[in-house]
């Protein structure tokens, strides 16, 4: 299993309960990869026995098919490739300052374009595998209370779910998840918004739809009623709606 975003909170909880059904081999990719100690330890008590890190910068573009092609060395066949680097940004600050606007797009939408792509490649090479790719309700329709990061993760559902057709067939699966507001280390300090979830809920949903063979998830479930009266409210309403 590779885990891109070695740090993200729901990524490994994700890792986490599939070790405990027997995964055993786990590679993540992070950023300064030397420090993730307190990520191993977790994976290895509940049963990892080899864990490999490799450096991982998701915006570096150039890079990205040599790191994948250094964890295939590391460990051959990727079974399970969770991707779950990202950027929430500062909405405010995004409407100021086109660098950090442009910022958020690249890592939420453009460096997942090229990762997926690269990935898709390799799995369809070895014939099977299964991609796990995290959107979210905030891509749904987005809003003006932070429609910077939503557009980017509009891009990204619309990118993944095209990928997914296109993969049909081939072996490979992937597995589109659209969590709410997830209450975690980046949404610290924000207010939860109704039908918010944990890393854990969100996990445990991922691994219950990777094992039943589904094709994506919305987290919690009830969101995707919601969502489709949410797609019919008038813009004048929905320009007021808060995060």
């Amino acid at each position: 299993m590779l885990l891109l975003g070695g740090r993200s909170e729901i990524g490994l909880a994700v890792l986490r309960r599939l070790v405990a059904g027997g995964a055993r081999t786990v590679v993540l990719a992070a950023l300064r990869s030397e420090t993730l100690d307190e990520q191993e330890r977790s994976l290895r008590a509940e049963g990892a026995t080899t864990v490999h890190r490799v450096e991982f910068d998701a915006d570096d573009l150039a890079a990205q098919r040599a790191v994948l092609d250094k964890v295939i060395g590391l460990v051959g066949a990727l079974d399970v490739v969770v991707v779950a680097f990202g950027v929430l940004g500062d909405q405010a600050r995004a409407e100021r300052d086109v660098g950090h606007a442009l910022a958020v797009v690249h890592t939420d939408y453009t460096a997942h374009v090229g990762v997926l792509t690269e990935l898709a490649n390799l799995l369809r090479a070895q014939g099977r595998g299964t991609i796990v790719v995290f959107s979210s309700v905030a891509g749904v329709r987005v809003r003006r209370a932070n429609y910077v990061y939503g557009s980017a993760k509009a891009g990204l559902d619309g990118f993944a779910s095209g990928l997914a057709d296109a993969l049909a067939g081939s072996g490979v699966r992937l597995l589109l998840v659209r969590p709410g507001f997830v209450v975690g280390r980046m949404t610290q300090g924000m207010s939860p918004a109704p039908f918010s979830s944990t890393p854990d809920q969100v996990a445990t949903a991922t691994v219950r739809a990777l094992r039943s063979g589904r094709g994506e998830v919305w987290v919690p479930s009830v969101l995707r009623p919601v969502f489709a009266v949410m797609r019919l409210l008038p813009r004048a309403i929905w320009r007021r709606m808060p995060r």
